[in-house]
């Protein structure tokens, strides 16, 4: 496969950039109850409040590549809480199980973003120096 080699920073930063595309969508539903149908608005101040601020700002951030590592480092850690705190919720059991507490999607954003905070912004962002 090392055709596919060749194209390796670019599939580096789609997968940068839609990850923090799907992670400020996330966040505009949260903070601007944008398409989020009758999810009602976390109140200001809140866990939930400061998650979607994350959300929104570090997602942006990390889509467009500015401050990139600590934007990313900043929503792996949160990705993290969400799943301890609101999908396995420490309980013993099953329940630890991302299948089982439905909490897919808090993993995978957890190590995607700390990929990303690994690797830095790559092609296509403002992070690049010219």
């Amino acid at each position: 496969m090392k055709l596919l080699e060749k194209f390796s920073d670019y599939a580096y930063a789609l997968l940068r950039m839609v990850t923090g595309f799907m992670l400020t969508f996330h966040g505009f539903q949260k903070i601007l109850g944008v398409l989020a149908g009758q999810q009602p608005q976390p109140p200001v101040g809140s866990q939930l409040w400061y998650g979607g601020l994350i959300e929104l700002f570090g997602g942006l951030a990390v889509m467009l590549g500015f401050r990139t590592r600590w934007a990313a480092f900043l929503a792996s850690g949160m990705m993290a809480v969400a799943y301890f705190q609101f999908h396995w919720k420490f309980q013993l059991g099953p329940q630890f199980l991302p299948g089982v507490n439905h909490g897919e999607l808090a993993v995978l954003y957890c190590f995607v973003f700390f990929f990303i905070a690994c690797r830095g912004s790559g092609k296509w962002s403002l992070d690049k120096k010219a």
